[in-house]
């Protein structure tokens, strides 16, 4: 069982170690990011150049269509895709696309709350025993670019949470936090855009059934329309590196709000796959949000919340600029 921050012992899944990718031991390879674009024939998966995107079914049209079903059809895909990663074919590159987020169809997106020790001090929280964890509605998944709609019953106190999510390559349950970064296909971004009509409410909730209530409200603010922007990019995890020393930047209309490191997350990201394992089964495609860093408006002296016309700007390097504009 999981004990505090400790590592799990999980003996059965030791034993295959040797099978699981991306495996540690093998991650000096050719490194990929993995993107969704809009083609004529529907959402397609792609590879990201600094020239384009490489369309994959141009190249190989065996493959998946989708990111998620290369991740599914297991290591022996994601290998297929090396050597095109190496050596870009330019007749099947396309220069400009509209990039949709990199899983814009995961069975779960499975976000932890208050995972940063700076933005639990500035929401005066104290220090989680376990990982929290709720969930995002599928159908609130933007890609960048594309805008952030303030909805009109809840337009006055939405807010940005930029966060370093992971996104699982193979099945995963009840691992170890020793093994669990093998079962990481990669990283993306999230933008966990929240209404906060419902925090204060929360914290001043008079008796268990209140604060309940409250709390139940304050994640539906989460689930809107167009509230999980996710991209630009999923990137293989062989090349990021470790997970544990990232420094995050959230911007909005190009003045930072956010900056941080994941390095300040309470529990990291071995720590959050092997907790979630022991309740979910985890799938190919699906995203692990890590929580958001302090900065976030509701936080502000005063507070501030994102209006019609605002960009909010995510960025980790090596992953890229999730951005996206605010519609009214």
């Amino acid at each position: 069982m999981f004990v505090g921050r400790q590592p799990l012992v999980n003996r059965a899944h030791t034993a295959r170690r040797a099978l699981l990718i991306p495996c540690a031991a093998k991650r000096r390879r050719t490194p990929m990011k993995l993107v969704t674009f809009a083609s004529p024939a529907g959402p397609q998966a792609g590879l990201q150049t600094p020239n384009g995107v490489i369309d994959l079914a141009l190249v190989d049209p065996s493959l998946p269509r989708s990111v998620r079903g290369i991740l599914e059809a297991g290591p022996s895909a994601l290998e297929r895709l090396r050597p095109i990663a190496s050596a870009p074919p330019s007749g099947a590159l396309v220069a400009q696309p509209k990039l949709l987020a990199p899983i814009p169809d995961p069975r779960i997106v499975l976000s932890c709350g208050m995972n940063y020790r700076e933005h639990l001090h500035e929401m005066n929280t104290p220090v989680p025993k376990t990982p929290t964890s709720f969930t995002k509605s599928v159908a609130s998944i933007i890609g960048t670019g594309e805008a952030i709609e303030l909805p009109a019953a809840h337009p006055d106190m939405v807010d940005w949470e930029g966060e370093f999510s992971v996104v699982i390559g193979r099945p995963c349950h009840r691992v170890s936090e020793a093994e669990a970064l093998d079962f990481v296909a990669g990283y993306t971004l999230v933008n966990d855009v929240s209404a906060r009509d419902w925090v204060a409410p929360f914290f001043g909730a008079e008796g268990r059934m209140e604060a309940i209530s409250t709390w139940e409200h304050n994640l539906l603010g989460k689930m809107l329309p167009s509230f999980c922007p996710m991209g630009p990019a999923l990137v293989t995890a062989d090349e990021l590196g470790d997970p544990g020393n990232l420094p995050i930047q959230t911007r909005v209309n190009g003045e930072v709000m956010q900056s941080s490191n994941t390095n300040d997350l309470v529990f990291g990201v071995s720590t959050l796959i092997s907790y979630y394992s022991q309740f979910y089964q985890l799938m190919p495609g699906d995203v692990i949000t890590t929580g958001s860093p302090s900065g976030v408006g509701y936080g502000m002296k005063p507070k501030r919340f994102l209006k019609a016309g605002d960009v909010v700007e995510v960025e980790v390097k090596g992953i890229g600029i999730l951005r996206n504009p605010v519609r009214g």
